[in-house]
């Protein structure tokens, strides 16, 4: 697929240092020779571009299964912040990061965004795996792993923004503060500035619960996006995730000022957070892209499952069959995906001049047998695991389900070793 709508018949894509060259059907465009360096038959195979993953925290992978069944609140405050005050570090980080870009790669996740502490770990992680990524600096207001200093938040800011600007093709750095609620105005307003002069993105969590609205009113005595409205933060560089609980001039006040979302579908329900209003969303505008969250609320990192969840999800609640087509919701986790990250003119279609972040989607099995409509399969039957191949820039990480720059079997017994310590830890905290 060119665009989300195009489907190209018996395609010839034409790959050149990390770049597409071309995009034809049947053959070879005139001028070209047969002979290349490497050729790929995708026989059989559906060719999508990568998997645009907007919202994750890749380290939490080592909390997945931790604490499920749980309120948002008694989650985070009872169990994954002491958690991570124990155990994350900038080892745990790098590992845990690796099993989870591993997770991605085997599921057609070309690109993430992901937000966390230690992220110069989960930077040099994508780097050793070769997957594209926005890595997001966190800070929050209270004791944790790897926070700095309440004074030393612009410092921190900056020195992360200046190590990782350019240090790599596949990397964009960026900031994160986890929320309006766990950070003060001054923290939020000092990383946004820190952001805009790098002239990068802002991530946050927005309206996620009833219980934050509620804290802010009581706080602050303003509705969440009104709040963020006053300390300057919302345009076209903010990325804000989950946005369940919004009325609606808050959504004309995303729209008006360009605010990205990114909409978390399984961990919403995960957690009872609530259903955010993505039909509304898109209809007023706004670039939504999908994400998966963090593992210890999702639990797994598959787009895939993503997609047919966002779909069925908003049919449900809204009782209408028609909202959130499958074409729409594969565009959400490509293209728009792509837009929502600031990138749509470099990844989220298979377009000359793009980076060559191309998937095979293996459509020789049982369950995708027959097909007639292809957006309608990747979205009700496909899984991650119908990833056959996965090209970054040109790179291929996984060929025929075996990924070429990860030792699984090593990262898999490294995150083993953490979680052990992590179940020990659990059990004596909770005996």
């Amino acid at each position: 697929m060119a665009a989300p709508a195009d489907i190209i018949e018996e395609p010839v894509i034409g790959i050149r240092d990390g770049k597409i060259l071309f995009v034809e059907s049947n053959d070879l465009p005139s001028g070209y020779s047969p002979e290349a360096h490497e050729v790929i038959d995708a026989s059989g195979c559906l060719v999508l571009p990568g998997l645009v993953n907007t919202h994750t925290h890749l380290p939490m992978i080592l909390f997945r299964g931790l604490a499920d069944d749980l309120p948002l609140m008694i989650w985070l405050n009872d169990h994954i912040f002491p958690a991570e005050e124990r155990f994350i570090n900038r080892d745990t980080v790098y590992t845990a990061s690796l099993l989870a870009i591993a997770e991605m790669i085997l599921s057609g996740t070309t690109t993430f965004c992901d937000g966390y502490f230690f992220e110069s770990s989960v930077a040099r992680a994508a780097i050793a795996s070769g997957i594209r990524g926005v890595v997001s600096q966190g800070f929050i207001d209270f004791p944790s792993a790897n926070k700095p200093d309440l004074s030393g938040h612009t410092a921190a800011a900056e020195n992360f923004m200046q190590k990782w600007h350019k240090r790599s093709p596949l990397l964009t750095p960026a900031l994160i503060c986890h929320s309006s609620y766990i950070c003060s105005p001054d923290t939020l307003r000092a990383i946004k500035a820190v952001a805009r002069g790098h002239e990068s993105l802002f991530l946050i969590h927005l309206a996620e619960t009833r219980e934050e609205v509620a804290l802010l009113r009581e706080r602050y005595g303003k509705k969440p996006v009104h709040h963020l409205l006053d300390l300057d933060l919302l345009d076209k560089a903010t990325v804000a995730a989950h946005c369940i609980w919004l009325e609606e001039d808050e959504l004309d006040l995303l729209a008006q000022s360009g605010v990205k979302v990114a909409h978390n579908p399984e961990s919403n329900m995960k957690l009872g957070a609530g259903v955010a209003r993505v039909p509304e969303m898109l209809r007023l505008g706004i670039e939504v892209g999908l994400g998966t969250d963090g593992c210890a609320s999702n639990n797994n990192l598959d787009l895939f499952g993503e997609m047919g969840m966002c779909a069925k999800l908003h049919k449900v609640f809204s009782s209408d069959p028609t909202v959130m087509k499958a074409e729409k919701v594969v565009e959400m986790a490509t293209l728009g995906g792509a837009r929502v990250l600031g990138m749509a003119d470099r990844i989220g279609s298979i377009s000359p001049g793009k980076c060559a972040d191309i998937i095979l989607v293996n459509m020789n099995k049982p369950h995708l047998t027959p097909l007639y409509h292809p957006f309608s399969h990747l979205v009700y039957a496909a899984s991650g695991a119908d990833v056959l191949t996965s090209i970054i820039g040109g790179q291929v990480v996984m060929r025929n389900r075996r990924l070429l720059t990860i030792d699984l079997n090593e990262v898999m017994d490294g995150v083993r070793k953490i979680g052990a310590a992590i179940s020990s830890w659990n059990r004596s905290s909770t005996a």
